[in-house]
């Protein structure tokens, strides 16, 4: 049995459990933090730290980063402090915890990782496209179960506007939109995704997940079935917790 900590940073929290990567089961009561304003890279690297204290842990580690990761260098960071650009988070975070191994990736990756073993898309085949509808709007895409890695789809334009400014949660929340409007504008993203990228199944995940009721009924016009992620908020954790198991192995020994 691997047992790995998964911590998920994002623009409005840090949360972390240590995860079962066999079942996708968290192993304690996950934790969490507000996320730090400014959310500079010295200000998470304390709150990551303080979070792997909470659970006194020693083994191994994976942390997610709401932005593109190319070997644990950060290349944007949209929703957080802009100093992140060019830092190599697994040095940091190394630094700071004194965990190894540590495995840093994008955060909507690491959610789509998760669903596609443990979740919404387990055993489908071809194209499979997870969003995050949070902060900001973070993606994950799939064929026949392969991530192509930091895919960013929440900065395409829409109306001449990054579509995250449009259909994110935070903008529902900021621009005080009824679930009626708001679906309209996570429906005219959602067309648009689909005739670039033609998806089997799309996974909508992120912290709006636990209300899919209210808003997953009111899209239209999709070819693609459109289903909540099974793992809602806890994707993050978990793909965060697998990731380490890809990147070095199964030979993980329990934390």
């Amino acid at each position: 049995m691997a047992h790995v900590l998964g911590v998920d940073i994002g623009g409005s929290g840090v949360k972390a459990a240590p995860v079962d990567t066999v079942t996708g089961e968290l192993l304690a009561e996950r934790q969490k933090f507000a996320t730090p304003q400014p959310a500079t890279p010295e200000a998470i690297a304390k709150i990551v730290a303080t979070l792997v204290r909470t659970f006194d842990w020693t083994g191994p580690a994976g942390v997610t980063f709401p932005g593109v990761v190319v070997d644990g260098v950060i290349w944007t960071a949209a929703n957080v402090d802009p100093s992140w650009i060019g830092v190599d988070a697994a040095k940091l975070f190394g630094a700071e915890t004194g965990l190894t191994p540590l495995t840093i990736l994008n955060d909507a990756d690491a959610a789509g990782v998760a669903e596609m073993r443990f979740g919404a898309g387990k055993d489908v085949t071809g194209t499979v496209l997870l969003l995050t509808l949070g902060t900001g709007i973070g993606s994950a895409l799939f064929t026949d179960g392969v991530l192509v890695r930091n895919t960013e789809f929440g900065h395409i334009q829409i109306r001449g506007k990054d579509a995250e400014k449009r259909a994110s949660d935070h903008a529902r929340e900021e621009h005080g939109l009824s679930w009626d409007d708001w679906a309209g504008r996570v429906d005219e993203y959602l067309e648009h995704m689909e005739a670039l990228l033609s998806p089997k199944i799309i996974i909508i995940g992120g912290g709006v997940s636990r209300k899919s009721d209210k808003f997953l009924p009111l899209l239209t016009g999709l070819r693609a079935k459109v289903v909540p992620a099974a793992l809602q908020n806890d994707a993050g954790i978990v793909g965060a917790a697998i990731a380490v198991e890809r990147a070095h192995g199964r030979a993980i020994v329990p934390g």
